[in-house]
């Protein structure tokens, strides 16, 4: 497991480094890409073993008797995050976009709201919007530096026509664990409110040293009736050319629901990404995602203490993910002159605070899982490119 080491990536259609040019105007020849998030890392070798026992077997048919898949998913959500998940539960969708997709073709209807706490991962408007529904912000309060949901206004601004509410657990920008009273609130005003709970838990095994991700059905059993789990291997193990994702559905009527959708539109798991998840999620996985978590936890101090540094700049302190928040709103710039100085004087290519949505408006994002020499890189970059504020 060596994340120290640099492996090129340009010219593999890595959307990360190949499209950097056309995104940011940032070169892949000197810049660093600090935007999307997938890691510059390989998987545990139990996944490139995997993948290379179907090659030698050469034959690429449909994907059948998925019982060790499933059990592979059984195993790590018991062992890793203490939920007991039966079998008929779990849905194979490509990808949790995807996932989120269809349980907004699923649970809602045109028109309805989608509920959303913002600023949060931007590709849950974008699904929403283009399915015809309506995103229903909910801005998250800052307070000394930690995102809360401040329920009592949210409940002002519901409508009735709102139908669904999506959380994400790992927060993703804010790269923050949900307490159990937070979980708790959702749950509830999902319930208030007659809403489907959508719980994204995608980043739930990067979790920094020292902290802890609870997941919803664990935090709050109750909420079962309504809930639907959105989990993955492709983030945890830098899978997400993989494509396959887990909805995991406990309520047998939203459940058969869900799969009405996966029938109508012919949807079904594909070998290579189901190949990679049961290789995954096993005692070698577990280990390698053990060590990461050290190392990524190296990177974010080496981060935080660099640019935090600067004046004027405020990062988020990270508690999971690997998603680096920062608020340029007390350099007194605009985010025009800040986003200049980061794309063009430091040639780094990062995610713009608005994209994810109110309460984004100062931020950028950087992503931190790349070897430590880039994030040291990175860091002396942006301490250049702030350097009057110094």
């Amino acid at each position: 497991m060596d994340f120290d080491q640099i492996i090129d990536r340009r010219g593999t259609h890595s959307m990360k480094w190949d499209m950097m040019q056309a995104r940011f105007g940032v070169s892949p020849e000197d810049g660093l890409p600090m935007w999307v998030a997938d890691m510059d890392f390989r998987p545990p070798a139990c996944v490139q073993q995997a993948l290379e026992a179907m090659l030698a077997h050469g034959v690429y048919g449909y994907f059948g008797d998925d019982t060790a898949y499933l059990d592979a998913i059984r195993w790590w959500m018991q062992t890793r995050h203490g939920w007991a998940v039966e079998p008929g539960w779990i849905n194979t969708t490509h990808g949790l976009v995807n996932g989120t997709a269809l349980c907004v073709h699923t649970y809602t209807d045109p028109g309805d709201g989608v509920v959303l706490f913002t600023p949060v991962y931007h590709a849950f408007a974008k699904v929403i919007r283009a399915a015809g529904r309506q995103v229903v912000e909910c801005p998250l309060v800052d307070r000394d530096g930690r995102m809360t949901m401040d329920f009592a206004a949210y409940d002002s601004l519901m409508t009735r026509r709102e139908r669904m509410v999506i959380l994400c657990s790992p927060h993703n920008p804010g790269g923050q664990v949900w307490t159990a009273e937070e979980l708790q609130g959702a749950a509830d005003f999902a319930a208030r409110h007659g809403m489907v709970l959508v719980s994204d838990e995608i980043h739930h095994d990067l979790v920094m040293p020292g902290h802890r991700h609870l997941a919803m059905p664990v935090a709050v059993p109750d909420s079962l009736d309504r809930l639907v789990m959105l989990t993955a291997t492709t983030k945890s193990f830098n899978l997400a050319g993989g494509l396959t994702g887990n909805v995991i559905i406990p309520d047998d009527g939203l459940r058969a629901r869900f799969q009405a959708t996966l029938a109508g539109l012919g949807i079904s798991g594909n070998a290579f990404g189901k190949t990679m998840a049961t290789a995954a999620y096993s005692p070698e996985g577990a280990a390698w995602i053990d060590a990461l978590m050290v190392y990524l936890d190296g990177n974010r101090r080496l981060f935080e203490e660099g640019v935090g540094a600067i004046p004027g700049l405020s990062v988020t302190p990270l508690q999971a993910t690997y998603l680096e928040w920062v608020d340029f709103a007390g350099t007194g710039m605009s985010m025009d002159e800040a986003r200049r100085r980061v794309e063009r004087e430091a040639r780094i290519a990062v995610n713009h605070g608005p994209d994810f949505g109110k309460g984004g408006e100062s931020f950028l994002r950087f992503n931190i899982a790349t070897p430590r020499a880039r994030v040291e890189q990175a860091v002396a970059r942006l301490r250049a490119a702030f350097a009057d504020l110094q």
